[in-house]
């Protein structure tokens, strides 16, 4: 009787989810040493919805675009790492018959390596965002988890994610530090907002590897074991 040998793929992702496997194994631990000190950031405003996206009867004479960058720290599950690469978020915001409007425009974050595992987390929007800000939250975003191995290991799929498009890790912020004019022209304020009250979700779309992934990063971690800090720059810029 023959013997079947092993496809190319087979023989290419088993010694990766191997290496995966042991690097794993190392556990999830905070990164070590200081910050340095960022320098103050340059604010790309070429993801600004246009005006063909507002709403039907929005005034553009009346909006404005804002970009976003945020830094800071998050703790989720056995996740604890400090967020130093800027989340840059971008969005439009007016009023259609007095009623506040917004059209999201994108957002870009950097991968986030997991302690000495061989995990990165990527931010990503999802789905959903509202920063009309009121006497109890500064505003609410939903968002997202990518989860990439390092070293180019093809062992995960493409859609692994903390969190979904159908059930994103629902974000409502609240503030730390009061707004700030640091620039008034351009217009760009800071303040300081956070989240300790979170359900982080176990992972999904992961395949074999979820509950290996899931034990890893301490998933799923209810309300009150996490938090996502963040030291926000706005800058605003009318479009008329």
């Amino acid at each position: 009787m023959k013997t079947k040998r092993p496809s190319r793929t087979n023989r290419a992702v088993l010694p990766a989810a191997g290496a995966l496997l042991a690097g794993l194994c190392l556990g999830v631990a905070p990164a070590q040493g200081s910050e340095r000190a960022a320098d103050p950031p340059e604010f790309d405003f070429s993801a600004c919805p246009p005006v063909d996206e507002f709403p039907a009867e929005a005034d553009p004479g009346t909006w404005r675009c804002e970009v976003m960058h945020a830094t800071g720290h998050l703790r989720m599950g056995r996740v604890d790492v400090p967020l130093t690469e800027p989340m840059k978020i971008t969005f439009a915001e007016g009023r259609v018959n007095g009623e506040f409007a917004q059209v999201f425009g994108g957002m870009k974050a950097a991968p986030v390596r997991v302690g000495r595992t061989p995990l990165t987390l990527t931010p990503q929007y999802g789905g959903y965002s509202d920063f009309e800000s009121d006497d109890t939250r500064r505003g609410e975003f939903a968002i997202k988890f990518a989860v990439r191995p390092t070293h180019g290991l093809p062992v995960l799929p493409r859609g692994c994610s903390v969190g979904r498009d159908t059930a994103p890790i629902h974000l409502i912020l609240k503030d730390t530090e009061p707004t700030r004019v640091i620039s008034p022209n351009p217009l760009v304020v800071t303040f300081g907002a956070q989240d300790t009250e979170f359900t982080a979700p176990r992972t999904g779309g992961c395949g074999h590897l979820g509950r290996m992934l899931d034990h890893a990063l301490g998933l799923p971690s209810a309300s009150g074991a996490n938090a996502f800090d963040m030291k926000v720059r706005v800058a605003i810029r009318p479009y008329e």
